[in-house]
């Protein structure tokens, strides 16, 4: 065990994996799954097991702290605790499990607890595998997924089991992690100061994950102990780039009397971590968050709302032919006839993806959104063909007309197809008096036009036409 305690404070283990709370108590955020009373505190308080005994499933983004929950239960309760990792684990491991949970129960009373990482990769048959234990109280499940379990687990399991939502941590939240970080043993144990803009730059590209915070804040102790024990030359042009920042090294100067600590600042973060990592699944939620915050950016004409989504997915390496058909069907959906060049346009964008390739590909993608954000817009079209397809759904179709029918066909004279049917060209207007729809359906009305862009001329043009078509019966 004392070698153990020393490796984690080494700097051989990841400082993320060295600050993971031992306790409940020093879990950062998630305060609405942690109330006294709650599940997870009853399940980690009962010391004899005899309490807490019901089995939970953790859904949230990464670093948000669903494996640290799970061990902590393992620290603070009287139960026996086996971790498993989807990744490596199969059907006998499981089982395996299974068995000595039995036996744990039968000859010594003991309970076990059953964390599972990343349960959303089992297959159902190794879910299947958990059932017996669940629904018996052989094992009290802790499964951990980032993905949505109404689509990840399975039914039985999922009802066996209490899902639990973790949130993504705030910036306060962010902040306790990193604070607690600098200055514990475990972490950089007082020996860095830490500028309060290198905390707000970590926070802003940590973005609500506790691991990557902590991550950059390690990169970044690397960075700035580098920085100060490099010659005296290297030293000098540090200090003459950060003459650049006045506020930044005014907090230099204000430490540098009182510490010789290395100072980790918001540039020396900015060089140790090169980007944002954006949280994003293309299989997972967020995939579809982010499609479907854009669809509606655009349907609501918040262009920029549009184009900062479409950089997310860009930046994530979404695939952009996807992107291009999600373009192409908001421009038929919910532009429609009310500006028909919208269509045209996503097109036009898709085509260009496919002909020069990302990254230029971008431009013609942002182009396409532009223009879709700010065009009128109208789903009339969109509404008008799902009002049809009720229609013959449900059965109300009818018999296509005489005058409607196919006449070209041996016999079809005979039938009395296309007998009585008026040619629209003969007329002087191009349009003639005459019944399109079956019997069943004369005077239906699919495509209501609104009043929004092209549409509105449609919608003036259309009126005369059923006037002519319908004999003014609309």
């Amino acid at each position: 065990m004392a070698n153990t305690s020393a490796a984690l404070q080494s700097g051989s283990v990841p400082l993320a994996v060295r600050m993971r709370p031992t306790s409940l108590d020093e879990v950062a955020g998630q305060k609405h799954l942690l109330k006294p009373g709650s599940p997870l505190v009853s399940l980690a308080t009962s010391k004899s097991g005899d309490k807490g005994s019901v089995s939970v499933i953790l859904w949230g983004p990464p670093g948000t702290g669903k494996t640290t929950i799970a061990q902590s239960i393992a620290h603070s309760s009287g139960r026996r605790f086996v971790e498993l990792s989807a990744v490596s684990a199969g059907v006998r491991d499981v089982r395996q499990v299974m068995d000595e949970a039995m036996t744990s129960r039968d000859l010594y009373g003991l309970s076990t607890v059953l964390f599972l990482d990343e349960i959303h990769r089992f297959t159902k048959a190794q879910q299947d595998a958990l059932l017996p234990g669940v629904e018996n109280g052989w094992v009290i499940l802790v499964a951990a997924t980032t993905e949505n379990p109404s689509f990840s687990v399975i039914s039985p399991l999922l009802s066996r089991s209490l899902l639990l939502t973790l949130e993504q941590l705030s910036d306060d939240d962010l902040r306790v992690v990193l604070d607690r970080a600098i200055d514990d043993p475990r972490g950089l144990g007082g020996r860095f100061q830490v500028t309060d803009d290198a905390r707000d730059t970590i926070i802003r590209l940590a973005s609500g994950d506790a691991r990557r915070a902590l991550t950059a804040l390690e990169a970044a102790s690397v960075s700035a102990d580098s920085l100060a024990n490099a010659p005296e030359d290297a030293a000098k042009t540090q200090a003459d780039d950060e003459d650049d920042e006045d506020d930044d090294s005014a907090e230099v100067e204000q430490a540098a009397p009182s510490s010789h600590r290395p100072v980790i600042t918001a540039e020396v973060v900015s060089s140790a971590v090169d980007r944002a990592l954006l949280r994003y699944d293309r299989n997972g939620d967020e995939h579809y968050d982010v499609i479907s915050a854009f669809i509606k950016s655009i349907r609501g004409s918040d262009v920029d709302a549009a184009l900062h989504y479409l950089a997310r997915m860009i930046e994530a390496g979404e695939d952009p032919r996807f992107i291009s058909r999600r373009i192409i069907v908001s421009a038929a959906e919910d532009i429609g006839m009310a500006d028909p060049n919208a269509l045209v346009i996503a097109v036009a964008a898709a085509d260009s993806v496919q002909f020069i390739g990302m990254p230029e590909g971008r431009i013609p993608l942002a182009e396409a959104v532009v223009y879709l954000a700010t065009a009128a817009k109208s789903n009339a079209s969109y509404v008008a063909i799902d009002r049809a397809i009720a229609d013959v759904r449900a059965g109300n179709f009818g018999r296509v007309p005489k005058p409607m029918r196919d006449a070209h066909y041996a016999g079809a004279k005979r039938l009395g197809h296309g007998k009585g049917y008026k040619y629209p060209h003969d007329a002087d207007v191009g349009v003639v008096e005459q019944q399109y729809l079956p019997d069943e359906l004369r005077g239906v009305r699919y495509y209501q036009p609104t009043q929004h862009g092209n549409e509105r001329d449609v919608s003036s043009r259309l009126a005369k036409l059923l006037r002519i078509v319908r004999g003014g019966r609309g």
